[in-house]
C-alpha cells in the first residue's frame, strides 16, 4: 500500500495597502485598512505586512505617487511577498501597471469582495448574482486575463480589418455570458416574487433583519425563532436569504428575514446584483436593524446601511433599532454603553448568543403589528370550515364555541384578513375594535 500524502496548501504573502485621502476623517483609513485585513483573512490569504499610504492627489498610472509606488515595489520584491492587495478600487489600467512592473498579482478591494461572494453562495440566485457580478468586473479587465493579444484569428481584410483579436472574441464572449445571467437571474427573480406574493397573500406580518455584516443577525434569527441559519464571526457569513417563523406573546404569527449584511464601499454591480435579495427589506412590514455593540465604528456602519436602505428605498419604513452583544461589554464599555442608550432611547439592548433582551425586542415587535390587528367575533358558518382552517393557521383564533347556526370565533385579525372576514363579523352593528 502506497501512503497518499496531502499536497501543502500554498500560504500566500500578502501585502495590504490602504488609502488615506484628504476627505477622509482621521484615523478612518487605518480603520478601513482593519476591516480589509477581515476580507483578506476571510479568503484564506496569509497577511505578511500593511501599510497605510497617504494620498493627496490620486494619479492614473500607480493611483498612489510614482516614488510610494517604487518604494513599494522594492519591498515587495525583498520580502518575496506575492500578492498586493489595495482597499482601494484601482482601474483595470493601474492594475496592469502594477502587475506589469511588480511582477506578482495584485487585487482591490472589490475583487476581495467578489471572491468572497463566490465562495459562500449556495442557491441559484446567489451564484447567479455573483456572476453577473464578476462579468461585470472582468469585462474592462480582460487584456489583464491574456497575454496572446496579439494574435489574430478569422476575417479576411475586408471582414474585420486585420481580423479579430483575441480579446475581442473574449470581450463579445463574456457580453453573451451576462446576457444569459441577466435572463436567468430575471427568472429566478421572478419565481422570488411569486413565492414572495404568496407569502403576502397570508396574512402574516413580516420583518426583515438588517445591519453591517458580522453584526450577529443570524444569531438573532436562530434565537428567536430557533431556526439553525449559519452563524459564524465571519465577514457575509450569510449570502442566501433566510425566512423563518416565530409566535409573539400575544399570539400572533410573525415571520422574519434574515439578509446579506452591508458593507462600507460595497461593490455597486453587486449591490445591483443582489437587490433581489435585499429587497427582502422593501417588502417587509419594517425592518430590524441589527448593531454590533463593541464595534468602535458602529456610527459608520449604522450610516452604510441606512445608506443601502435609503438607496432601496426602504429608509421610510419603521425600524427596530437593536444593540447586539452586549454579553461582550466589559467595565470599559459602561460609559459607552450608558451614552448609547440615551442617544437611543428606544432601541433594544440585547445578546443573540445569551438571549439577554430578547424579550423586551418580542415586545417592540408584537407592538409594531398591534395597530394592524382588530378584536372581532366571527360566526363561520358550518359549510365553512376551510375558513376556520384558515384562521387557525395563522394563529387568529383566541377562542371557539360551536353553536347550531355556526361556530363562534373570538379573533384577532391582521387588517387584510379582517377584510376579508368582514362578511361572516356577528351582527350587523358589530364593529371590530382596532387593539
Amino acid at each position: 500500500m502506497f501512503e497518499v500524502k496531502e499536497k501543502p496548501k500554498l500560504v500566500e504573502k500578502a501585502l495590504l495597502i490602504g488609502i488615506q485621502r484628504p476627505e477622509m476623517r482621521p484615523g478612518e483609513g487605518g480603520r478601513l485598512l482593519a476591516e480589509l485585513r477581515e476580507l483578506v483573512e476571510t479568503l484564506g490569504i496569509g497577511i505578511r505586512e500593511d501599510m497605510l499610504v497617504p494620498l493627496r492627489d490620486a494619479t492614473p498610472h500607480y493611483l498612489i505617487g510614482k516614488g510610494k509606488a517604487s518604494r513599494i515595489m522594492e519591498r515587495v520584491k525583498t520580502e518575496q511577498y506575492d500578492v498586493i492587495v489595495f482597499d482601494d478600487d484601482l482601474s483595470p489600467a493601474q492594475q496592469r501597471n502594477w502587475e506589469r512592473e511588480s511582477g506578482v498579482c495584485v487585487i482591490d478591494r472589490q475583487e476581495v469582495i467578489l471572491d468572497i461572494f463566490a465562495q459562500r453562495a449556495t442557491t441559484r440566485e446567489a451564484k447567479l448574482q455573483v456572476d453577473l457580478a464578476r462579468m461585470n468586473y472582468s469585462l474592462p479587465r480582460l487584456k489583464r486575463a491574456w497575454t496572446h493579444l496579439s494574435r489574430q484569428r478569422g476575417g479576411g481584410t475586408l471582414m474585420r480589418g486585420q481580423g479579430e483579436t483575441q480579446l475581442e472574441a473574449d470581450r463579445r464572449m463574456v457580453q453573451d455570458r451576462i446576457s444569459r445571467l441577466r435572463k436567468d437571474l430575471a427568472t429566478v427573480v421572478k419565481q422570488r416574487g411569486v413565492q414572495r406574493s404568496r407569502r403576502l397573500k397570508r396574512p402574516v406580518p413580516t420583518a426583515a433583519i438588517v445591519g453591517y455584516t458580522n453584526a450577529g443577525k443570524s444569531s438573532l434569527l436562530n434565537t428567536i425563532t430557533g431556526a439553525n441559519v449559519l452563524a459564524e464571526d465571519k465577514l457575509f457569513a450569510t449570502l442566501d436569504p433566510t425566512t423563518r417563523q416565530c409566535q409573539l406573546d400575544t399570539g400572533q404569527k410573525l415571520l422574519i428575514s434574515d439578509t446579506v449584511g452591508f458593507l462600507r464601499r460595497l461593490p455597486h454591480d453587486l449591490v445591483d446584483a443582489f437587490r433581489a435579495t435585499l429587497e427582502e427589506a422593501v417588502f417587509s412590514d419594517f425592518l430590524i436593524h441589527v448593531l454590533d455593540l463593541t464595534n468602535p465604528d458602529i456610527e459608520e456602519h449604522h450610516a452604510t446601511t441606512m445608506e443601502v436602505l435609503t438607496g432601496l428605498g426602504a429608509h421610510e419604513k419603521q425600524v427596530i433599532t437593536v444593540f447586539n452583544k452586549v454579553d461582550q461589554c466589559d467595565e470599559n464599555d459602561d460609559s459607552r454603553l450608558h451614552t448609547l442608550r440615551l442617544q437611543a432611547p428606544n432601541a433594544c439592548f440585547v445578546s443573540a448568543r445569551t438571549g439577554h433582551g430578547l424579550p423586551e425586542l418580542m415586545q417592540k415587535c408584537a407592538a409594531m403589528i398591534a395597530g394592524e390587528l382588530f378584536e372581532v367575533e366571527l360566526l363561520i358558518p358550518h359549510d365553512r370550515y376551510d375558513l376556520i382552517s384558515k384562521l387557525h393557521a395563522v394563529d387568529c383564533v383566541r377562542s371557539k364555541k360551536p353553536a347550531a347556526e355556526g361556530v363562534y370565533l373570538d379573533c384577532l385579525l391582521p387588517a387584510p384578513l379582517h377584510k376579508e372576514m368582514g362578511a361572516f363579523a356577528r351582527g350587523k352593528d358589530h364593529d371590530a375594535v382596532a387593539v
